[in-house]
């Protein structure tokens, strides 16, 4: 029998279940990082596949480039692609040592004056970007860029200098958060979950539990959608439901939702799988290959969600 590398696999799924036809989906549609970060998650794979595969996008400063999140195309190093990295990572716990510390040298290169992340650096110009993101000479600072960011650092006990200013102004925009649309409030989530201070990232996160129910940032009525209009920006039908904001049970935000809420949700998610094995991508698609490459990311992250619930998927 040819040797192929692969670590042995378990037991295949039964045939229809969501696992077993979400497997199909991404064999016939993802990116070999997809790929390995499926077989990684589900069927017994190697961390050492993951991390080969992702290196394929990194670049020599340090950071990451090459469409590793789709939305942004091109070869330079964003800070949108770098967290994207510093996730896979830390999925395949292997978010630290010497890759990480070049991770934080890059990131202290692009930061804004009050040293933080800009959602796009002006590097991007000169190539393809989503409409929805736009490309200026002098960028502001971005929760939705750095938050996520430092909550993996901190979940990973890295210690680097650029984390403590960067962790300044997480916490002053998140605390100032007034009028806010789901994306921020998910970046927001991401960073208080692994926020050292636990006394302070739970008080932050009760004020925005209020703020969410308040704003109606979230559809606890998936049966009833029109309730819930999608903020400005957005595209039509691009809502936000519970289990987006507490993607495991352990996150701050689960406390936000009743358990009827979130069984709600959860069925939702369940229900969404589509005829080819895949979860849909609900943001606004601008590009046939960006939708393509996508949707592998949305289905894995899916199953995981559902499995940390306890949902059967295989």
């Amino acid at each position: 029998m040819a040797e192929t590398g692969a670590s042995p696999l378990p037991p295949t799924p039964p045939a229809h279940s969501p696992l077993f036809r979400a497997e199909q989906f991404v064999w016939l549609t993802a990116r070999v990082l997809e790929q390995r970060l499926f077989a990684y998650h589900f069927l017994n794979g190697a961390a050492d596949a993951v991390e080969t595969a992702l290196d394929a996008y990194r670049n020599e400063d340090g950071g990451y480039g090459h469409a590793l999140e789709p939305d942004l195309r091109g070869p330079v190093s964003q800070p949108l692609h770098t967290g994207h990295a510093l996730h896979v990572l830390d999925a395949i716990e292997r978010c630290g040592g010497q890759r990480v510390d070049r991770v934080c040298r890059y990131l202290t290169s692009v930061s804004t004056a009050d040293g933080a992340l800009p959602a796009i650096h002006p590097s991007q110009r000169g190539y393809p970007a989503a409409p929805f993101i736009p490309i200026v000479e002098d960028p502001p600072s971005s929760l939705l860029a750095t938050g996520p960011v430092v909550g993996l650092l901190h979940r990973n006990e890295v210690w680097h200098a650029w984390l403590f200013r960067a962790t300044d102004f997480c916490w002053q925009a998140v605390e100032s958060l007034e009028k806010s649309h789901p994306y921020e409030i998910e970046a927001a989530v991401a960073f208080l979950d692994s926020a050292p201070d636990r006394t302070r990232a739970e008080a932050a996160a009760d004020r925005l539990g209020r703020l969410v129910r308040e704003q109606r940032l979230a559809a606890l009525e998936p049966d009833d959608l029109a309730a819930y209009p999608v903020p400005p920006g957005y595209a039509p039908g691009e809502h936000h439901f519970p289990h987006d904001y507490a993607r495991t049970p352990r996150s701050l935000a689960r406390a936000w939702f009743t358990d009827d809420e979130m069984s709600r949700s959860l069925d939702h998610l369940a229900g969404g799988q589509q005829e080819d094995g895949g979860w849909p991508i609900n943001w606004r698609q601008w590009a046939p290959g960006t939708a393509l490459e996508a949707r592998p990311m949305v289905t894995i992250e899916a199953l995981s969600t559902l499995r940390s619930y306890g949902r059967r998927i295989g």
